[in-house]
């Protein structure tokens, strides 16, 4: 019997839950820290986060905060990468652990996605690209080729990022952004095209 914990029972959560299921996991459930949260999408809440080891079955964290995502999976065994049935994924993707894919994103040729990374729904990531460990590439996303998403990075809702363009690590990426030019520095970054909130 396929059995998936998810640790975060929360919004992600429940589009995670959707995932696993039309992947054949047959008994899922979820951890959380909140105690007053007894259920998600009609799986059970059957633990605290801190006790995820003591659990069977396969892990994902579905927590947005990238920070919080790292520092959770980092000391986790058993943690599988989740991809909807309708993601079309290039045969030549490397995709690391922890990763999910949402329905709809699109991933072409010759990409890397590191560990614990969102693909969010509908978002594409062209071909030759590297997204870095726990980043996000937000719903309706899009990343041209030959870019470069630096660790822990968000790029928000309906932002795109044009080809050869590189953003360091933990940046924001505001909601409907174009990155046209290389990100060297932390930070947040909105706008046509995209500049540093001040």
């Amino acid at each position: 019997m396929k059995k998936l914990v998810i640790i975060g029972a929360s919004g992600h959560g429940k589009v995670i839950a959707d995932i696993a299921v039309k992947n054949g996991y047959e008994e899922i459930v979820f951890l959380d820290d909140n105690e007053n949260i007894v259920e998600c999408a009609g799986f059970p809440v059957v633990g605290k986060v801190e006790n995820a080891e003591n659990f069977f079955g396969e892990k994902i964290v579905a927590i947005g905060n990238a920070k919080i995502r790292e520092q959770i999976q980092k000391n986790l065994t058993g943690v599988t990468i989740l991809i909807h049935p309708d993601a079309v994924i290039s045969r030549r993707v490397e995709i690391g652990i922890g990763t999910v894919v949402m329905a709809g994103a699109i991933v072409n040729s010759d990409t890397v996605i590191g560990k614990g990374c969102i693909i969010n729904t509908g978002a594409s990531i062209d071909h030759d690209c590297k997204v870095g460990d726990f980043s996000h590439i937000s719903v309706g996303a899009h990343v041209a080729g030959i870019a470069e998403i630096g660790k822990g990075t968000w790029i928000g809702t309906g932002a795109i990022v044009s080809n050869n363009v590189s953003i360091c690590e933990y940046c924001t990426i505001g909601a409907g952004a174009v990155v046209i030019s290389n990100i060297n520095k932390s930070g947040t970054y909105i706008g046509v095209p995209a500049k540093e909130k001040q």
